[in-house]
């Protein structure tokens, strides 16, 4: 049985992922930092449905515990098909702007939203060529990889999701000789607990600049992704960010709303 590593999967998009891929049928890991009850919980809920999951604690930022993270998972499975890379996220931004920004803010950033991307890939990589599966790569990338939050000095942010973006098509280039597809998906507003710290007036504010009427939820992401990862479907797309966010980045839908990120 295919079995797919998500890292984040402990909330948000990255479970809704997890749910998704073992909705499919496959055996599925979640990758938690530090919430290793939440990642219980959607685990259990994995095996609910009928396939065997486990969680896997690693700062996926940090390469080493990236790489051991991937080769437990390939212990514990005995392959990897797919590999999700959805941690990330925008850290607790500090007070003023790029010219008061601490250097400490631009590297945690860039490590989390663009590093640990490269560090899980390349681990994945190594082990689906050394047993020739023929395995997927989606990386979860943002609409601010194209639309930056200055404003709200989220500007590294915006860098390392753009430099995700660039990624993905180098490594769809790179890695497709093996049989391994690399796409990307950049998700506006979506809804998940990360929202819960904005009043209902806000979030009726953000849906109303949203050409669709609403955000997003994790399943419009996860439903993408299990479709990238099958190669009956998916196999002729190589190295391609897809933009899923109700219109919202077209036409400067989102530009009132670089005060006000998500």
């Amino acid at each position: 049985m295919k079995a797919a590593l998500i890292t984040g999967a402990s909330r948000g998009i990255g479970a809704g992922c997890a749910l998704a891929f073992a909705r499919e049928g496959y055996h599925v890991g979640v990758n938690h930092r530090s919430s290793a009850a939440d990642a219980e919980q959607i685990a259990q809920q994995c095996r609910e449905l009928g396939v065997e999951a486990e969680i896997f604690a690693a700062d996926v930022a940090d390469a080493g515990e990236a790489h051991a993270m991937v080769e437990h998972f390939v212990e514990r499975f005995g392959r990897i098909d797919v590999l999700v890379n959805n941690a990330g996220g925008a850290l607790r931004m500090p007070p003023g702007g790029f010219i008061d920004m601490p250097t400490e803010y631009w590297d945690g950033q860039i490590a989390l939203n663009l590093s640990a991307a490269s560090y899980c890939a390349q681990a994945a990589a190594r082990s689906m060529v050394a047993q020739e599966v023929p395995g997927a790569i989606v990386n979860i990338s943002s609409i601010h990889g194209d639309v930056t939050w200055v404003r709200r000095k989220a500007l590294p942010y915006s860098a390392a999701k753009a430099g995700l973006n660039m990624l993905t098509k180098s490594l769809g280039v790179e890695l497709i000789e093996y049989g391994i597809n690399v796409n990307c998906i950049a998700p506006g507003l979506i809804h998940t607990k990360a929202l819960d710290r904005y009043s209902e007036r806000d979030l009726n504010g953000f849906n109303r600049k949203i050409p669709f009427g609403a955000g997003g939820t994790p399943a419009d992401i996860a439903e993408l992704a299990v479709f990238l990862a099958d190669k009956s479907k998916s196999r002729f797309i190589v190295g391609q960010t897809i933009t899923v966010d109700g219109g919202q980045s077209i036409d400067g839908a989102i530009d009132s709303m670089l005060d006000d990120p998500f």
